[in-house]
């Protein structure tokens, strides 16, 4: 709309939602002076207003007349519908109309084809009743003159042609007629089974062997129930005989007299096949009855004849020899039936291998009686064991006239193992049940037996001649180990076999993995008894270290002279144990144990050693560092080929890491006292713990006097408190050698030997202080022994089977003291503590086979050929 001034709007139009009026008119009249055109812009609104109205009319008019027009195409539409149903319901009813035109016109012919049915069966009915007549008194006739081939041929038709008439049997004449069917085949089989008893009553069956083989015929086509009554009755006929002279209540009967009746049913099934086979057809396995019926009869006489044997308290007990024998017999029998009757009619024709899969018809038949007395045949077996491990108790662990091997064994094991297979094999036959899961519990007993009391034995202290004890030679001692690896092994595979000759049910009950870790626990005593060896002979060395004048060195010259000796000693006696090692895995666990013990050996001679100068820190320092690459060397010290490998990277690693635990005592005895914060922070560095004894052992150990330690400790107390070192532990796991030789001459002042067998690298505590200055062979037996009972593993825990001890430390072991009295290790001892001994083995040798895993062996996770590259 034109503005009264003559200029365009610049607001939005009329026609848009946003419109403003207010806003309209404050731009057309913003001025004063265009109030004079107000009239104007009244009229030109209205006239807009008006033409508005009118366009607003114009639409009114045409959408009222678009509505009459759809109205209209509505009713239309609706009238076209209601004539399109007329002419479908007009369609329906011609359509019905032409139905009943046509079914009156096919009626007739209906009616036609009704009776054109109803004859063809009337006829086809009277026929077959004719024919049904006709073959009845046939019947009847040739019954009578007892030609039983054409009997069996008309009755099978009679008994067919009976079938249709069942419907009809409302009707009385075909009522009766059935009745007589019924009565001939009664007769039939009465007289039949007369003509049998009479035939074999008068022994004539040679005679009349046609007409009872045509009998039977006639019996086929009685069905089940007739050939079944003659079945039964020839089998008790034949086995009356057997069942009176083998009644279980005469001598004939006894257990004693099993092989006459076994011979009694080969002579009777030789018989029926000379004389009675051509009688019976051949699907009907009349051999294979008399058979099971002999069986069943035979293994209700063995059940009453062996629960009276069992009952009977004032006579002799089961004879186990006699039991044994009799069931080995009863075996045979089944399985020369077995092989007798299992023909290929039996087996599956889809598969060339159903012949085996085929369940056996004559397994256990008989010898299933005797399967609850078994028992007593596995207590046999526990008892001739039972005089067998003392008996090995008492041999050497090899022939005075044998040489030594490496890769020998002790035969004794060899000869157990063997007595296991031909027993495990025995019993697999006798009973795949609840007997054989009984027979691997023995097993196991014996198991657990001879590493206790056998191959443990040999490496404990045992009284000779005048001498209070004797050690066991090395040659022995090697034995012992190859014989505990070769137990493991066995044990193993030995749980496999016995599970795959058993039924699925039983196979939960089998378990032997707790012997084959006593085994390793042996294997992993014998490997620490080697390094105590060695022990032994390096103690001069370490008195000899003690004895150096430490505070009073001036200068860091070559290696001490106790080292050299003590490489010396340590190669010579490594290089004759290690000849005598032939598995890689116990060579790297008997160098790996070694270097433990003498690191942690070093360790707690460090302490006896005060004072220690920074100088002598130095040299100590060094001195490791040549016992470190002395050490490398130990695994290879027999190849002196010059193509030889080198040892392996990670024994190399294990070296290092061990030997690496001195390095932070002796630097920190390298720092001077002066300035103190120095000393400190050195200590909270390397050493870094929390403890105040800890810490005055150094003070002690660089030979500060008391009232020099005191501002050294305050300062000590106040470096530890800081934010810094709040997480350090309360003491260091570098000195737990130490603190393991101090707890254990407060409880008992002995020498103490670690034995970490656990693992063969625990943390092997040697405290050498008061060591004598000769091996005592009283206390090394009983050493390994205790630290067996006492349990210690790796990680220092104390008893893992046993009882806590008051005196021992955990990760160490102390040898009784020379006026303590031997511990005997005889089998019924009760103060050696059986089952902790046993459990405290099954520990140890859990952990031993997990660390020797890692070392490329056996026992290793990793693929067959892994190396010990990494271990």
């Amino acid at each position: 709309m034109p503005q009264p001034n003559g200029t365009a709007p610049t607001l939005s139009s009329l026609d848009s939602a946003e419109y403003n009026p207010i806003d309209h008119l404050n731009a057309i009249f913003s001025h004063p002076s265009t109030l004079s055109s107000i009239s104007r812009t009244s009229r030109a609104l209205s006239s807009h207003q008006d033409v508005l109205d009118h366009e607003i009319a114009a639409l009114v008019q045409q959408q009222s007349a678009s509505d009459v027009e759809s109205l209209k195409s509505i009713r239309a539409a609706e009238d076209d519908l209601a004539e399109l149903f007329r002419k479908v319901e007009d369609v329906r009813a011609r359509a019905l109309q032409t139905e009943e035109t046509i079914t009156e016109m096919t009626a007739d012919i209906k009616r036609l084809d009704n009776t054109k049915r109803n004859l063809t069966l009337s006829m086809t009915a009277l026929k077959r009743l004719q024919m049904l007549t006709t073959a009845y008194e046939q019947l009847r006739v040739l019954s009578s003159s007892r030609q039983y081939k054409d009997c069996a041929q008309l009755l099978q038709a009679v008994i067919q042609l009976m079938t249709h008439f069942k419907s009809y049997r409302s009707i009385d004449q075909i009522a009766a007629l059935s009745r007589n069917v019924s009565d001939l085949q009664r007769e039939l089989l009465e007289q039949i089974c007369e003509d049998f008893e009479v035939t074999f009553a008068k022994a004539e069956v040679a005679q009349r062997r046609g007409m009872l083989a045509e009998a039977c015929l006639v019996m086929d086509a009685l069905g089940d129930n007739a050939r079944s009554r003659l079945i039964t009755w020839y089998c008790n006929t034949q086995l009356r005989e057997y069942r009176q002279v083998f009644r279980s209540t005469e001598e004939a009967g006894s257990l004693d007299n099993i092989s006459r009746r076994f011979a009694w049913f080969r002579r009777m099934l030789k018989t029926y096949d000379d004389e009675h086979a051509i009688m019976f057809p051949a699907h009907w396995r009349m051999n294979e009855m008399l058979a099971n019926a002999f069986c069943e009869g035979t293994r209700e006489d063995f059940r009453n004849i062996l629960s009276k044997s069992i009952q009977r308290a004032d006579g002799p007990p089961l004879d186990v020899d006699l039991l044994l024998s009799c069931l080995q017999e009863t075996l045979e029998f089944e399985h020369s039936l077995e092989r007798r009757f299992s023909t290929t009619s039996r087996a599956s024709i889809d598969t060339f291998s159903s012949e085996s899969e085929r369940a056996p018809v004559f397994s256990q038949a008989i010898s299933e009686a005797f399967e609850p007395y078994l028992s007593v045949w596995v207590e046999a077996q526990d008892k001739k064991l039972s005089t067998m491990i003392p008996q090995y108790r008492q041999q050497p662990p090899r022939p005075p006239d044998e040489e030594f091997s490496p890769q020998m064994v002790i035969h004794s094991s060899i000869e157990l193992f063997n007595f296991y297979r031909l027993t495990l094999a025995q019993c697999a036959k006798l009973s795949p049940g609840a007997r054989l899961v009984e027979l691997s519990k023995v097993f196991a007993k014996y198991l657990d037996q001879y590493a206790q009391h056998v191959l443990l034995f040999y490496v404990s202290e045992r009284p000779s001649g005048q001498t209070p004890s004797r050690t066991p030679q090395l040659e022995d001692t090697v034995l012992v180990l190859n014989t505990a690896d070769y137990c493991f092994s066995t044990c193993t595979q030995l749980e496999e076999k016995i599970k795959n000759r058993m039924d699925e049910s039983f196979k939960a009950g089998v378990d032997l993995q707790s012997q084959a870790d006593s085994f390793m626990g042996i294997a992993s005593a014998t490997v620490r008894a080697l390094v105590r060896r060695v022990e032994v002979d390096v103690e001069p060395t370490w008195r000899e270290m003690r004895n150096t004048g430490w505070s009073k060195m001036e200068s860091v010259g070559d290696q001490s002279s106790w080292v050299g000796e003590m490489l010396r000693r340590i190669k010579s006696r490594c290089a004759e144990i290690l000849g005598m090692l032939h598995k890689q895995q116990y060579a790297r666990a008997f160098c790996d144990n070694l270097v433990e013990l003498i690191a942690n050996a070093f360790i707690v001679n460090i302490f006896q050693c005060k004072p220690i100068s920074e100088v002598g820190a130095e040299q100590l320092l060094l001195d490791a560092y040549v016992l470190k690459k002395g050490f490398e060397g130990l695994l290879t010290l027999n190849n002196t080929s010059p193509n030889a490998p080198p040892p392996p990277a990670g024994y190399i690693k294990r070296v290092n890491q061990t030997m690496s635990r001195l390095d932070p005592i002796l630097k920190t005895l390298q720092v001077r006292p002066s300035p103190p914060e120095a000393l400190v922070q050195a200590y909270l560095i390397h050493i870094a713990d929390k403890s105040d004894t800890n810490f005055r052992k150094f003070l002690d150990l660089k030979g500060l006097r008391k009232q020099d330690q005191s501002h050294l400790m305050e300062l000590f107390q106040a470096h530890r408190a800081s934010p810094r070192n709040e997480k350090l532990p309360q003491s260091s796991a570098l000195l737990a050698p130490l603190a393991a030789s101090n707890l254990s001459a407060a409880g008992g002042g002995g020498p103490t030997i670690a034995y970490g067998i656990g693992s063969l690298s625990s943390a092997a505590t040697l405290s050498t202080s008061n060591l004598p200055a000769r091996f005592d062979p009283s206390t090394f037996g009983n050493a390994i022994i205790n630290a067996a009972r006492d349990g210690v593993d790796r990680f220092g825990t104390p008893n893992l089977g046993g009882t806590p001890s008051s005196h021992t430390p955990s990760g160490a072991m102390s040898p009784p003291s020379q006026q303590q009295p031997r511990a005997s290790f005889d089998i019924p001892a009760a103060a050696i503590g059986t089952t902790n001994l046993n459990e405290n083995l099954r520990n140890i040798g859990k952990f031993f086979k997990r660390d020797i895993g890692g070392f490329g062996g056996r026992f290793a996770r990793g693929e067959k050929g892994t190396t010990d590259e990494g271990g």
